[in-house]
């Protein structure tokens, strides 16, 4: 006897849709750990772009700022290099106490916690400055029993210094003389400021010291530089 077409539908229910059952029952799951494995966010994008100067031997921090990607971001120097006494710290903090001048270029990459993890690399430039600068405009000398020369002072910060330079010559006897004294406002951002000195000394040999101080009130800093020349001024004229 054939099954009529109802009976016949529930034998097809009766053994197909337990099979098919089952089938999605070990389908999902599979379908769900795809799912969950990949995380992915907004493309990376580095806000920090330039930075700014630093001055040496003194505190600089600044913060790594960027947008998008999977939290936690995770920073690192990943070309070139930065001043001795600077580091970065995986969370973004350029930090230290630089103990050397000039400009360092490097690159920092930020890497997010996505699955894949995405990344992106940003050049930087880092100029480290000193605060008070002070180099010898003419290299002093000696003519007749005359000693004379000239510094160069530069204020490379944002702030009004007031500032005072002494000039001292210093014979085998240890008696100083000053051959030059001044205190000037040396505003921010002056770069090159030439200063002369110079006077007649008894014939002898001397040690020549400059020093030069800047001072800024309002914040209580106090910036120092000294010049000596790489030899004794022989004075050979004179009483």
């Amino acid at each position: 006897m054939h099954p009529t077409g109802v009976h016949a539908r529930n034998m097809v229910s009766r053994f197909l849709l337990p099979a098919l059952s089952s089938v999605l029952l070990f389908a999902s799951p599979s379908v769900s750990t795809a799912q969950q494995g990949a995380a992915t966010g907004e493309p990376i994008v580095v806000r920090t772009t330039t930075l700014p100067k630093g001055y040496l031997k003194r505190p600089y921090e600044t913060h790594l700022e960027a947008n998008g990607g999977i939290t936690p971001l995770h920073w690192e120097l990943t070309d070139g290099k930065a001043p001795a006494g600077i580091s970065l710290s995986p969370e973004g903090l350029i930090s230290g106490a630089p103990t050397e001048a000039g400009e360092f270029r490097f690159t920092v990459t930020v890497t997010d916690n996505g699955r894949p993890k995405a990344q992106r690399a940003q050049p930087l430039v880092l100029t480290i400055v000193a605060p008070l600068l002070v180099e010898w405009g003419h290299y002093p000398k000696v003519t007749g029993h005359r000693l004379e020369g000239s510094i160069k002072v530069s204020n490379q910060t944002e702030e009004d210094f007031d500032f005072t330079t002494v000039m001292m010559a210093v014979n085998e006897n240890g008696r100083a003389t000053a051959i030059g004294y001044q205190r000037i406002p040396l505003k921010k951002n002056t770069l090159g400021l030439e200063i002369p000195f110079g006077e007649n000394l008894p014939r002898g040999a001397y040690d020549l010291n400059v020093d030069a101080v800047g001072e800024v009130a309002a914040t209580n800093s106090i910036y120092r530089a000294r010049l000596v020349p790489n030899e004794k001024m022989q004075v050979q004229q004179g009483p």
